[in-house]
């Protein structure tokens, strides 16, 4: 029997769903709006969750609204929030990125994404105010359900208006492999905005790896690939599988209640029921049937194509070209093989009502499910439930999602029109006896795992106790440095304040741990290894703050720079700011307010606005002090909770660190000396940007912002374990040549 339709979710409180539809499409007549149910099988699965718990669910109503309509409460036993959108929004939002950048990136189709900035720059608007209105009706929430790829970046935006909200996202389409998905510009950016979910969630194990790939590859994050877990800045997000369910005993019923459907003819039926896509794979499908009669004409003038083809997305130039494909396919199909009383082919353009869909579904022996790409594909599943008689065969492609479950089809690839045309053929051929016991097992698992267990454990998993990935050990950095500093110099440069210092209220506070200096001191004595450290700091006072004699120091963000094995140097042009960094501290004076203050290092200061409480005033100071500074001709640059003033002479981290590696090592230094940088804030981006290709950089701390390092490090304490591994592994290589 199949599970309750209700679900079994203990309704503890309730939930958020966060779509891009809502659960009806309005239109506007001259009664007034009026509303169409969706009859999709998320709205039905989800609406029961909704009804026991209560809940809001968040979307776009399918038409502008205008400034005095509103959507009045029918019957819906929770909240309708619409979220309105204008046509340019309509067009760039949806129509555009959704469905013309992202739609055939993540289906594995390249070549037919466009990548226009407007487009993204609309999508990232309309994600916001989505965002806006589930983070103002979240309250009482116990999740905020994300759904699809419309929405891949209101999670960022809902995590910042709602910082203690559990948010969950839940992938309807694929989820591209790292060589696909790293084609879009703004790959980075979307995967930060997964990230800021606690669950993100696929229909199969393959998506979500892809995913960890992604994630580890584009941003350094750390990932845990047995656990399914990954690390972002200071959180841990659970990535999983949950395959999507239909809902079996609605179906089942109508399978069985239908009578005699028109739409099948008294031939055997092989069917394909699909929305009018390029991914759904209806040419090849056509091609393949055509190969069939080709390969097997003792089928000929007894079965027939059933081809239903829902339309969909009429107005877009390649959707009207690929129905022009498909009609002429059919044109041609027909013409070489139809008799005076027998057509290859039936092809309907158009949907069918459900009631009269699952007789189709249960009269046709073959089920033709075959798409290029598929998150999961709900035809399989529907096919297989309305199969309440005698039992018919599955034919699906293994690059639908729903492969990886449904393991008692045939499975073909779906550009292999000679393989297709012969599993249609062995699924005519079939003898019941294997065929009631492929559906059947089939059957068993869709019941056990039919809509409303797909929700339930979506919502167990969501609100479970979260789990934590491990902090980094010895396995993680071997992975990550071992090859690449096996047999050579390692010149290891390292930030201080957050990185091997906690941030403190007060620079003065930011000591070093005694662990933490005694890693310095064990890297530094390899013979193999020469460590710098490289700060915002006065020289002076990073080099009294480390207080190790035999490093390199480099202070003022590598304005002065002293220590073993490099000439001193002092940027030329210091002498000519001196005395305009003094007047610049007077003017900040004027706005060092409520605990705000000036640190001053020669020839940068840095604003500090960390001892300000309210967080509105720390902004309006940092503005205020941000524009002085610019005025004064300085570049401000932003660190933690302050703001940097340094002199417009065009030198940075990242020249720095450039001019230590030439100084110590020679012209050549790339060929001989590996390079780990670690720093964490953006004034330590100068030299990931620098070391980009040359070197393993690391940011530490918060994952707020993109970075340019190569990997990622949660905290100081990281850092710390990074240290003793740099000291105590092994290296049988010969060296490289030391220092000049």
């Amino acid at each position: 029997m199949a599970e309750q339709s209700d679900a079994t979710v203990d309704p503890t409180g309730p939930i958020l769903i966060l779509a891009n539809r809502l659960p009806f499409t309005v239109s506007r007549t001259a009664r007034g709006l009026e509303r169409q149910r969706s009859s999709g099988g998320l709205v039905a699965a989800l609406e029961p969750v909704l009804q026991r718990r209560g809940g809001t669910w968040v979307g776009w109503p399918g038409l502008a609204l205008r400034s005095r309509e509103r959507l009045e409460r029918v019957d819906e036993p929770y909240d309708i929030v619409p979220v309105s959108l204008t046509e340019t929004e309509v067009n760039r939002y949806y129509h555009g990125f959704s469905n013309r950048t992202l739609w055939p990136l993540f289906h594995s189709f390249p070549e037919r994404s466009r990548f226009d900035r407007r487009d993204w720059q609309t999508y990232g608007q309309v994600n916001e105010r989505f965002a806006v209105a589930a983070s103002e009706a979240a309250s009482g929430s116990d999740v905020i359900w994300v759904h699809d790829y419309h929405l891949l970046l209101c999670p960022t935006s809902v995590r910042r208006l709602a910082p203690d909200a559990r948010i969950a996202f839940f992938l309807h389409i694929p989820f591209p492999p790292y060589d696909i998905f790293r084609l879009l510009p703004w790959d980075r950016e979307i995967l930060r905005g997964l990230l800021d979910c606690d669950l993100v969630a696929f229909h199969v194990t393959g998506y979500a790896q892809n995913f960890l790939d992604c994630v580890e590859r584009r941003l350094g994050a750390r990932v845990d690939r047995e656990n399914l877990l990954v690390e972002h800045g200071n959180r841990t997000v659970q990535v999983s599988a949950f395959p999507i369910g239909v809902d079996v005993e609605a179906l089942e019923k109508r399978a069985r209640a239908a009578g005699p459907v028109p739409e099948v003819p008294n031939e055997r039926v092989v069917l394909g029921v699909d929305r009018l896509d390029y991914t759904k794979g209806i040419s090849d499908r056509i091609r393949a049937f055509e190969r069939l009669l080709e390969l097997h004409p003792e089928h000929r003038e007894k079965i027939v194509l059933l081809q239903i083809a829902v339309p969909s997305r009429s107005q877009v130039s390649e959707y009207r070209a690929l129905k022009r494909e498909i009609d002429e396919l059919v044109g041609r199909v027909n013409g070489r093989f139809a008799t005076a009383t027998w057509s290859p082919i039936r092809y309907l353009y158009r949907s069918l009502p459900i009631d009269r869909l699952a007789g189709v579904y249960r009269d046709a022996e073959v089920a033709l499910v075959t798409p290029l790409r598929d998150g999961m594909n709900l035809v399989a599943k529907e096919y297989v439930v309305c199969q309440v008689g005698d039992p018919g065969v599955l034919v699906l492609s293994h690059l639908a999602g729903a492969a990886e479950t449904m393991r008692e089809a045939l499975h073909v690839n779906p550009y292999n029109v000679d393989e297709t045309a012969e599993a249609i053929h062995r699924a005519l051929d079939m003898d019941e006896v294997e065929r009631r016991m492929r559906m059947n097992g089939l059957q068993r698992r869709e019941r056990r795992y039919n809509v409303y267990a797909w929700v339930r454990s979506f919502l167990e998993t969501a609100l479970a106790t979260q789990r934590v990935l491990r902090p980094p050990t010895d396995s993680d950095f071997a992975g990550w440095l071992a090859a690449f500093l096996q047999g050579h110099r390692l010149a290891l440069l390292l930030d201080y304040d957050g990185t091997l210092a906690r941030l403190a209220d007060h620079p003065s506070r930011a000591v070093l741990t005694a662990d933490m200096q005694r890693a310095i001191e064990a890297c530094d004595a390899r013979a193999d290894t020469d460590v710098a450290i490289v700060s915002g700091r006065s020289l002076e006072d990073i080099a009294r703050m480390v207080s190790l004699p035999d490093l390199v120091y480099a202070g003022n963000h590598g304005l002065e720079i002293e220590g073993k094995g490099v000439e001193p140097f002092h940027h030329e042009d210091l002498v000519h700011y001196r005395a305009r960094t003094e007047e610049l501290a007077r003017e900040l004076e004027q706005v060092a307010l409520d605990g705000a203050w000036i640190e001053e290092k020669g020839p940068t200061l840095t604003f500090h606005y960390r001892p300000v409480a309210d967080s509105a005033r720390r902004n309006m100071l940092s503005e205020a002090a941000r524009r002085t500074i610019t005025a004064a001709g300085y570049q401000a640059r932003s660190a933690h909770d302050a703001l940097e003033a340094r002199p417009p002479i065009g030198w940075d981290k990242g020249r720095a660190v450039l001019h230590i590696l030439r100084s110590r090592y020679g012209p050549a230094w790339s060929e001989d000396v590996r390079v780990i940088y670690v720093g964490d804030d953006e004034t330590d981006e100068d030299a990931f940007r620098m070391l980009s290709g040359l070197g393993v950089t690391f940011r530490v701390g918060s994952a707020d912002t993109l970075t340019l390092a190569t990997r990622r490090l949660p905290n100081t304490e990281a850092v710390g374990a990074l240290l003793q591994w740099i000291a105590r592994r092994e290296d049988r290589e010969p060296q490289a040549p030391r220092p000049r």
